[in-house]
């Protein structure tokens, strides 16, 4: 059982809608496949890969330090003890052998890329879809294949006046989407007050809205904003600062009555042991937004929900950043709060599996094996005009 051929390609995810701090026009993305020599119905099994978006492509990382040390890798230091299937731990191991702690940056990014490559090769072999391989050999055994998701949207575009934000809302409620997201801290207070009114002119109850800030604000605005829009009681308030100011994150918490949310750029289990710790992060209003893709794949990321769990917190309170089947996937089979998913926005990464079915902001995914990249029709595409 070998793996015998690794590739990385560079696909641009470009557009000109901005967030409080960035703009995705210059945008672009690493995708990655491994290829074995392992046959399902006469056909090699590949694994494919890519990072959340917001991000750029980690090319260098890749081809000269992680896809090196994987194809320099002895057969035993990838399979699992029995030899039947890879190991995603001892990859892992593999990778980022010579890395010091701490100082992640875009190496988590470039190891959870190749990360999720190897999940969807070990779950193809295994013949099941990844949920239900977590499920039964890293959780409790039971999963679903029907999680709670949000459509993510309301970014800031050049001549988007409140007709077009509404426009976009209601079309996410078309979809079957019931809770949605938009963005705050591009505009000034009362711009944004006058944006959220009006998206919750679409919605309804404030639970059915989430507002993100994307780290842009100081205490003094960030508690300004808090009680500017706690009267909304909107589903959480999120990243209102940056993701490292866990002062800044726990007098939110102190001063704003109502769930927060963060932790989408904390790539590190340790790094979210410190929100824990330090953040004044509520076990039971708050939410935790950790992105598998970006903080060195899913082994790391069991190892956060190990953590958290040794400090008494609830998967349940975790809802990851990224809208991709990776995110689906873990949610479904760990028992995650859900997922985000973007509907009209960085296609064909997001979303999920053809024919799956949204319903009041829950999706039933159809029946597929690995990562369920192949029962979506695009980016399957997509991914056989890169590697073959």
């Amino acid at each position: 059982m070998k793996i015998i051929d690794i590739q990385e390609k560079i696909v641009p995810i470009s557009s000109e809608i901005k967030n409080a701090y960035i703009s995705f026009a210059k945008m672009d993305c690493s995708v990655v496949a491994i290829k074995t020599d392992v046959k399902i119905d006469g056909e090699n099994v590949v694994g494919y890969g890519f990072h959340s978006n917001g991000r750029y492509a980690v090319s260098e990382l890749l081809t000269k330090r992680f896809i090196p040390r994987l194809k320099e890798a002895e057969e035993k230091e990838l399979l699992n003890d029995e030899g039947t299937n890879f190991s995603p731990e001892k990859i892992w191991k593999v990778l980022m052998q010579n890395e010091k702690p701490g100082g992640h940056g875009e190496r988590s990014t470039a190891v959870g890329t190749i990360d999720m490559a190897v999940w969807d090769v070990v779950s193809k072999i295994e013949r099941l879809p990844l949920y239900e391989h977590l499920a039964k050999k890293y959780g409790d055994g039971n999963f679903t294949n029907k999680i709670f998701v949000y459509a993510a949207g309301g970014y800031y575009y050049p001549g988007k006046d409140i007709q077009m934000l509404q426009d976009e809302m209601k079309s996410y409620l078309d979809l079957g989407y019931s809770t949605v997201k938009m963005k705050i801290g591009g505009a000034s207070l009362k711009d944004d007050l006058n944006r959220i009114e009006s998206v919750l002119k679409i919605v309804g109850d404030g639970k059915n809205l989430c507002v993100d800030a994307n780290g842009r604000f100081d205490l003094k605005t960030a508690i300004e904003y808090g009680k500017a829009i706690e009267g909304y009681n909107l589903k959480w308030y999120e990243e209102a600062g940056d993701p490292l100011d866990y002062e800044l994150n726990s007098k939110l918490s102190e001063a704003y009555k109502n769930g927060i949310a963060t932790g989408e750029n904390l790539f590190s289990m340790q790094d979210a042991r410190n929100l824990i710790r330090y953040g004044g992060m509520r076990k039971d209003i708050d939410w935790l937004q950790f992105d598998c893709s970006l903080s060195y794949g899913l082994v790391e990321y069991l190892r956060t929900l190990k953590m958290m769990e040794e400090n008494n917190w609830s998967s349940t309170r975790v809802v990851p950043h990224g809208g991709h089947q990776i995110s689906c996937n873990i949610a479904a089979g760990l028992n995650l709060g859900g997922n985000e998913i973007y509907p009209s926005l960085f296609q064909p990464f997001g979303g999920f599996p053809d024919d799956s079915l949204v319903e009041n902001s829950y999706v039933t995914f159809p029946k597929f094996i690995g990562m369920g990249y192949e029962n979506k029709a695009k980016l399957k595409d997509l991914f056989k005009k890169l590697f073959n």
